[in-house]
């Protein structure tokens, strides 16, 4: 029976093809949404805890996504925070998303303050000289066509000079003078939030308690790094697993219908070869069990294909973008067995249906 599967998978290589790869881009579909989706969320967190605050000072009602609050907070709060007994840094900044090109958050920094919450190391280049300078990370730098220190770079429609490249994981990609992103987004003497670092780590929550009894600030927003850091789930953003399920949803879809469309025409194509098996004496569950073989076979060269896939999309992507790719063992499992098991559903009818053929009909069968 194992030579009479593959001897009917060389029969009909197109048609082989066309399902192994149906399988494949079911599987690539499935984690390639993933493996973005996952690598956006938590690069971003990465590059959040390597700010080095512990706090985070926001507008009232302030969203928790980077870059989704407005800029509302005066910059003149920097002192009354300072003030705060167990204070250390209070570094305003603002964060604002742009989808020019692809969705990023830009940020805006008091280059001082931001730095002495956890230093940058720079790889070439140095601070901000000028209002239209510009930081990037390394992984900018070397996407693409590549940046080097003294070249021009746009964000946000307007030209700005590299002035140094540092090492990734300390906020965004693209990082400009704080003066200049208020007067771009027409909010002088304003900043979307304050990273606050403490004394000692251990008194954060005390801090926090001092934020909200301070005039004024009882209605802000006030969170740890640790919280932010723990609402960043894929269970708490909006959306996040609606759409991967109907990704996944149409994926299955598609391996579903190739699969079912090949089985239920080879089987209809095999109905003499399947009236001389059950001739010679094949019963229900053999002739069932020929058709799934198949399946199985096909289903699992799809799946290697389509992890191969997967990782080529990632290798370009890593090399022509600044996106974060990842790809878990969990998730390859998980796309492993949706795959496999909807093209074996798909099979199931044709199988059956194979096994119901009377064997007289089928061998007079022209």
């Amino acid at each position: 029976m194992n030579k009479l599967v593959i001897a009917n998978l060389l029969h009909r290589p197109l048609r082989s093809l066309i399902s192994i790869t149906a399988v494949a881009i079911e599987v690539v579909m499935i984690l390639s949404i993933v493996g973005i989706f996952m690598g956006m969320l938590n690069d971003q967190k990465q590059r959040t805890n390597g700010i080095g605050a512990d706090l985070m000072f926001l507008p009232s009602n302030a969203s928790v996504f980077n870059g989704a609050s407005g800029i509302a907070i005066p910059m003149v709060d920097q002192e009354a925070l300072l003030r705060l007994p167990h204070v250390s840094v209070a570094s305003p900044a603002i964060q604002k998303i742009s989808t020019n090109g692809s969705v990023e958050i830009l940020y805006g920094i008091d280059y001082k303050t931001f730095n002495e919450l956890k230093p940058f190391a720079f790889v070439a280049g140095g601070p901000f000289q000028g209002p239209n300078d510009a930081i990037i990370d390394t992984i900018l730098a070397n996407s693409g066509k590549g940046y080097h220190v003294g070249d021009p770079i746009k964000i946000l429609d307007q030209s700005f000079r590299v002035a140094g490249i540092v090492e990734p994981g300390k906020g965004g990609r693209k990082l400009i003078p704080l003066e200049t992103m208020q007067q771009m987004a027409g909010a002088p003497g304003k900043a979307s939030l304050f990273y606050i670092k403490c004394d000692r780590p251990e008194n954060a929550e005390m801090v926090m308690n001092e934020i909200h009894a301070t005039r004024g600030f009882g209605n802000n927003t006030v969170m740890t790094i640790d919280s932010w850091l723990n609402q960043m789930t894929p269970d708490k953003i909006p959306g996040f697993n609606l759409a991967l399920e109907v990704i996944t949803g149409i994926a299955v879809v598609v391996g579903f219908l190739v699969i079912f469309q090949s089985m239920y025409t080879a089987v209809l194509e095999r109905t003499r070869e399947i009236g001389i098996l059950k001739s010679l004496g094949s019963s229900k569950p053999q002739i069932v069990s020929v058709v799934l073989r198949e399946t199985a076979v096909m289903a699992v060269a799809g799946v290697l294909l389509g992890i191969a896939g997967t990782y080529l999309v990632r290798t370009i992507l890593l090399h022509s973008t600044t996106m974060h790719f990842e790809i878990t063992g969990r998730w390859l499992v998980q796309g492993t067995l949706i795959a496999f098991g909807g093209a074996l559903i798909g099979a199931v009818y044709p199988a059956w249906m194979a096994a119901r053929k009377d064997p007289i009909d089928a061998l007079a069968y022209e």
